[in-house]
């Protein structure tokens, strides 16, 4: 049931592992967010606010074919970033998936080691926000 989630932590974490230092790394988050499509302003709202995000970030989700698609978009480059990484794995998936498959890559890649607090916070409440997503899609879906 997670082999394309895993697949696709496997593939960020080929990526930024192929940079040779910590702030390359960083810049390419950097760059990951600067290329996230601009939110549609009507879903700039109070509802899609992630709370606990040091920046200002909005966080959008619908289902198509029974998969999550997510989209966000935020005023800090590095909250972008992160915000990427997660859609990267995420949008795509399955409810469940995205309820059940834990972002090991994050921990593995040491991302969260380099974040200030208020930061690490951010990745940990847009990740829950995206789980409560998925959750109230899935229990709409099965209301059909």
């Amino acid at each position: 049931m997670f082999e394309s989630c895993y697949a696709k932590q496997a593939q960020i974490k080929e990526t930024l592992e192929a940079c040779p230092d910590e702030e390359s790394r960083y810049g390419k988050i950097i760059e990951l967010g600067r290329d996230l499509p601009k939110l549609d302003g009507r879903y700039k709202t109070p509802e899609n606010l992630v709370r606990g995000c040091q920046s200002q970030m909005f966080l959008h989700a619908y289902l198509i074919d029974k998969r999550v698609i997510f989209e966000a978009e935020a005023d800090a480059l590095i909250s972008g970033g992160l915000a990427a990484l997660l859609i990267q794995v995420y949008s795509g998936e399955l409810p469940e998936v995205v309820l059940k498959c834990p972002p090991n890559y994050i921990e593995e890649l040491g991302i969260n080691a380099g974040l200030t607090p208020n930061r690490a916070n951010g990745l940990y409440s847009l990740h829950l926000q995206m789980k409560q997503e998925a959750l109230k899609l899935l229990m709409e879906s099965s209301k059909e």
